[in-house]
């Protein structure tokens, strides 16, 4: 019976153990989908509207076959030429999807999380359901199983006793489960899980600031200026495109449209992320105040001072980072690192900007090499004559002939012209 007894509570304990991990493995998996949306899709799909692109919600219905969607992520260039369906995205959108290199569990994940998306309730209250985190709960079933597992274990001990006393077979007093060596080493385990996965969560966040959203001087909306007004990123960033760094408007540039515009007409109401509502035409009189401009005058007639604006994205000092290599040679928009910025007010981290986030975009991007018959792309990469050859549709062989070429690249990206080098970023 003592052998019957120590395999029910090796397999309970196991059984347990399984439970556990498995209501972790589910949220890590659950939130691979978003993570991996967010690092592919987001600047350009939404996954319950549309945007540059479709929405992603129901890719798979909408597609021919549900193998589709997976096909057509990594072979984009190819079936936009071959394929009727990609025919019609291409004439329906007016361009042409990025094409990825992802492995299939990763576009299934994507696509899951597009599927099962609910949005977040509006800021203030409203009728819409927020998406629910049954991670709590099943917590707590887990703990209260474990609770029971024991209870019972306990109850088939003292029942045994009663049961050999009555046979005549007298055993000695039951190990106190406070000193029970497999009950300390199961707590030990689950203990050291415990602690290993938070303390490496926490070392992994170490640095980042991802959704980091500080409250400024002046309530300055993005999705007023660069959203409902249409003024470009670069009017007010200039030095995103030509220079290392993307600089923050002087309080000149501001006046030179707020002169004229002194209060807040526009369409939709500004708050807060908690609902607060900002008086727009207020936060206009602060930047006057900054300018020392009077608007009654349309004068400057006190002194002004710069706007202490709070920083929000930060890279450690050993990272280098060139935005016009990025905006310019890259052709990257703005929305690639900084999220939908169009729609934002205060203005928030989209990103957690660190080195893995960084590698998988350098790995995914597609190098916008120049092309001599079109007279598009960029001449910087004009240098790598190996991937060009590579690129052409016809070589010569041996004899001098030209003929079709059977190792053609459809596309280089980034990484394969020593994007992930590590001397690329840190120096």
């Amino acid at each position: 019976m003592s052998r019957y007894r120590k395999f029910f509570q090796t397999s309970l304990v196991s059984v347990l153990l399984i439970v556990i991990f498995s209501f972790s493995n589910s949220a890590v998996l659950a939130a691979t989908g978003e993570e991996l949306f967010k690092a592919n899709c987001a600047a350009c799909h939404k996954p319950d509207a549309d945007m540059t692109g479709p929405m992603l919600k129901g890719a798979r219905e909408r597609a021919p076959n549900p193998e589709w969607a997976y096909k057509w992520v990594n072979n984009v260039n190819t079936m936009v030429e071959t394929d009727p369906y990609a025919k019609k995205l291409l004439a329906t959108w007016g361009s042409k999807m990025t094409q990825f290199n992802l492995p299939k569990d990763d576009i299934k994940a994507i696509l899951d999380y597009a599927d099962a998306y609910t949005p977040p309730p509006p800021p203030g209250g409203g009728t819409g359901a927020p998406a629910q985190d049954n991670s709590l709960l099943f917590g707590i079933l887990t703990l209260i199983l474990a609770v029971v597992a024991f209870i019972l274990l306990q109850v088939n001990s003292s029942l045994k006793k009663l049961s050999d006393e009555k046979d005549g077979v007298f055993r000695s007093e039951p190990v106190p489960f406070y000193r029970n060596k497999a009950y300390l080493m199961t707590a030990v385990i689950v203990l050291f899980c415990f602690a290993g996965y938070k303390t490496t969560n926490a070392l992994i966040g170490l640095g980042r600031m991802k959704d980091y959203q500080p409250k400024q001087p002046i309530y300055y909306s993005h999705k007023v200026h660069a959203g409902t007004n249409q003024i470009n990123c670069l009017y007010c960033h200039s030095g995103a495109q030509d220079s290392k760094f993307s600089n923050i408007p002087s309080v000149n540039v501001c006046m030179n449209c707020h002169k004229s515009i002194n209060k807040y007409e526009g369409p939709d109401e500004l708050k807060l992320e908690d609902g607060t509502a900002v008086n727009g035409t207020a936060e206009i009189q602060k930047l006057y105040d900054y300018a020392g401009w009077n608007p009654a005058s349309k004068k400057y007639d006190k002194p002004g001072k710069p706007i202490e604006w709070v920083k929000i994205h930060n890279l450690p000092d050993h990272v280098y980072f060139n935005h016009s290599q990025h905006v310019k040679v890259g052709k990257q928009q703005c929305q690639t690192c900084h999220g939908e910025i169009q729609e934002m007010g205060e203005v928030k981290q989209f990103s957690d900007l660190s080195m893995g986030w960084c590698i998988n975009c350098h790995r995914e991007s597609k190098v916008d090499f120049y092309n001599t018959k079109t007279g598009e792309g960029n001449k910087f990469y004009s240098i790598y004559e190996k991937f060009h050859d590579e690129m052409a549709d016809s070589v010569r062989n041996k004899n001098g002939k030209m003929v079709e070429n059977p190792h053609r690249l459809d596309s280089v990206t980034v990484e394969k012209i020593g994007g992930t080098e590590c001397q690329k970023c840190h120096y």
